[in-house]
């Protein structure tokens, strides 16, 4: 079911941008008087599911759900219409209007991906505000991985500041190392102040594993809430509202502790002690292969997180502010997927990759967070200057309009195809690094 649900908010969200995205090229091809003969989301290969001409544009539903284009009249685009181009040029096509009218028409995509996702923004400071954990109220310090460990940080530090500049929120202090280049992680361990400094032989396995480091929680209270399917402590008779105590008489003081033992001990029988009402009972647990014993924990309110408000006038500013830091932050992360001191396209992910993205349950909030930054990101992508996108478009078109001479059809057709190819090859190397990364786990 979590799977169902994270592919649905996928589709759903893609499908609301590609709609965006082409109701941009389309708004400005009719407001030029340029012909739009198909508006289509997905693609309509082999056939289309519903279709309906409206004047001259058919509109309509494809079988691939994947995508969506418009087709406008004398443009030299995916579906390579070479007959239509052998035709004399018609008022109504785009080949006939000023290249000025052109290079809107392209860049009305673009602009209008930005545009929403701008207004999503808003839409989500006004109604539900911006929600964080500040790094002040990890009171039990950080808990981190090998890789943290490497870097010189160590479970219960709490990091104070990084190249001497207050962190507030929690969970982006690794986004802000990878994209801002950070050298010094300054933190106070157990009540030592301690500058961290970062290698940058660290940036490949901090853009792989972003979960480095996460706050740390103490073991107890472990009250059971509930168990998972097939559960090896529910079917040795523990039951819901079982304080667990103890594991092998072992008491822990962190969470973490605990599941390490558990993963120590995969596959083995394990004397589990807990507390029902006053009495204290041992049950013979045998963790599965994977280290689970099938219980979950009642929720505690261990963090204080803040959240800010803002009225619909205060949501504005911010939203465009979010949206510009956001589209700026992702591109300094494209900067590193081209380097090969961080090895980024190690990191490069396809549709698996984005599909993860979305929380396992439907949340509107996150839902709407995420489709904003996809937003973005489509935006970002469709103005890189590769033939075949937006961008690729834009780049000839401004050479025509710098140099007064425009490009040959025949030249265009060979652009095209060969930024079709190029943005093919991407997509295999996006989702076979999925599929790799699947292989491995």
């Amino acid at each position: 079911m979590t799977v169902l649900i994270k592919i649905i908010q996928l589709i759903l969200a893609l499908s609301i941008l590609v709609i965006i995205h082409e109701f941009g090229h389309f708004l400005f091809a009719r407001i030029f008087k340029t012909r739009v003969e198909k508006f289509f989301l997905f693609f309509d290969w082999p056939w289309a599911i519903i279709k309906r001409k409206i004047g001259d544009t058919e509109y309509g539903i494809g079988m691939i759900p994947l995508g969506g284009y418009v087709k406008i009249s004398g443009m030299i685009d995916e579906s390579m219409d070479r007959e239509q181009m052998k035709l004399p040029p018609q008022p109504y096509e785009f080949r006939s209007k000023p290249s000025w009218q052109r290079l809107l028409i392209m860049l009305g995509g673009v602009v209008f991906n930005f545009i929403f996702a701008m207004v999503i923004y808003v839409a989500v400071l006004s109604f539900w505000g911006e929600t964080y954990l500040p790094a002040a109220n990890v009171k039990y310090g950080i808990l981190t991985d090998s890789t943290g460990y490497a870097m010189g940080l160590r479970n219960g530090d709490k990091i104070l500041s990084l190249d001497g500049e207050p962190v507030d929120n929690f969970y982006s202090i690794i986004p802000d190392i990878i994209l801002n280049d950070r050298k010094v992680i300054t933190v106070d361990r157990q009540g030592e102040i301690v500058d961290v400094p970062v290698g940058r032989e660290f940036i490949p396995l901090l853009l792989k594993n972003t979960d480095v480091i996460d706050a740390r929680i103490p073991f107890g209270p472990f009250v059971i809430s509930e168990f998972a399917k097939e559960s090896p402590s529910q079917a040795a008779g523990l039951a819901s509202g079982d304080e667990v105590i103890a594991l092998d008489s072992i008491r822990f003081e962190w969470y973490d502790e605990f599941q390490g033992y558990i993963a120590a001990n995969r596959g083995k029988p394990l004397e589990v002690t807990v507390k029902r009402g006053e009495e204290l009972i041992d049950f013979r647990v045998t963790a599965t292969a994977e280290g689970i014993l099938g219980i979950y924990r009642e929720p505690t309110d261990i963090f204080e997180f803040n959240t800010k408000h803002y009225n619909f006038f205060e949501a504005i500013p911010a939203g465009v502010a979010k949206g510009f830091k956001t589209t700026g932050d992702y591109l300094k992360q494209f900067k590193l997927i081209f380097s090969r001191e961080t090895k980024g396209y190690e990191s490069l992910g396809g549709f698996i990759t984005i599909g993860s993205i979305f929380p396992g349950v439907w949340n509107w909030q996150s839902f709407w967070n995420l489709t904003a930054f996809l937003s973005l990101i489509l935006a970002v992508m469709n103005i890189l200057p590769i033939p075949a996108l937006d961008g690729g478009h834009v780049m000839f078109l401004i050479y025509e309009v710098v140099t007064g001479r425009k490009p040959s059809d025949k030249f265009l057709e060979y652009a095209q195809v060969t930024g079709m190819i190029i943005l093919l090859a991407l997509l295999i190397f996006a989702n076979g690094n999925d599929i790799l990364r699947l292989i491995r786990k």
